[in-house]
């Protein structure tokens, strides 16, 4: 059975304390940290450069992923893997020439990942998969924080998730959720075949902290997937 992790996104964090944030999440036990890429183009918001994630990389061991949210993932795509990032993400309706802009991020010494927004069908990845060692579904339109799950993502997971099978890459690529993700949806993202979450307000705003929501987090995703 793949591995549940927990990816927290660190858009809620205190951006004047990010060293010290990804340090805090890593003793709650997070797998790794993903960093929401946003160029005010491709979505209407604009977040980290490659110099605040180098600045913060000192400050944990756990790998970093960059969610390339952007027009022009081929010509940032360096910068953010020379910033400390293992993996990339980029947007198959970003991307002119997929195939190509997930070579070239392994050509880098990166992992190459591809992301889907709420209206792009499974089929735009069907002929990459073998270049990725994840796709992402995301259950939120992108751009912002804190915004509602789309549960009709749902049959799309498991679309996703029977297609890996079928190409029998099931022990190579996994499937990543992210949008809305918290204590009353993890389960049903993790059920329809989601193995990595990424979760940002849900875990911020426990009460009894990171830790707390971390492990709670895993455990309602662990009892729910179904490989």
């Amino acid at each position: 059975m793949p591995r549940i992790e927990i990816a927290p996104s660190v858009l809620p964090a205190d951006f004047a304390r990010l060293g010290e944030e990804v340090a805090a999440l890593e003793a709650a036990g997070v797998d790794r940290i993903q960093w929401d890429v946003m160029d005010g183009q491709f979505v209407p918001n604009l977040t980290f450069g490659p110099d605040v994630i180098a600045a913060a990389r000192r400050h944990t061991s756990l790998p970093f992923e960059a969610h390339l949210m952007v027009l022009t993932p081929d010509v940032m795509a360096a910068k953010y893997v020379e910033a400390g990032c293992q993996r990339l993400i980029v947007h198959a309706e970003a991307c002119e020439h997929l195939h190509r802009t997930l070579g070239n991020i392994a050509s880098l010494g990166a992992t190459a990942s591809v992301a889907l927004n709420p209206a792009t069908p499974v089929s735009a990845v069907a002929h990459v998969l073998d270049l990725v060692d994840m796709v992402l579904v995301m259950t939120v339109n992108p751009g912002f924080g804190g915004q509602q799950y789309i549960a009709t993502m749902e049959p799309k997971i498991r679309e996703l998730r029977a297609l890996i099978a079928s190409a029998g890459l099931a022990d190579r690529v996994d499937i990543e959720v992210d949008g809305g993700i918290g204590p009353s949806t993890i389960a049903a993202a993790a059920a329809a075949g989601a193995n990595i979450l990424v979760a940002g307000s849900a875990l911020y705003r426990d009460p009894e902290g990171l830790a707390h929501a971390v492990s709670d987090l895993r455990a309602r995703a662990e009892a729910a997937f179904i490989a």
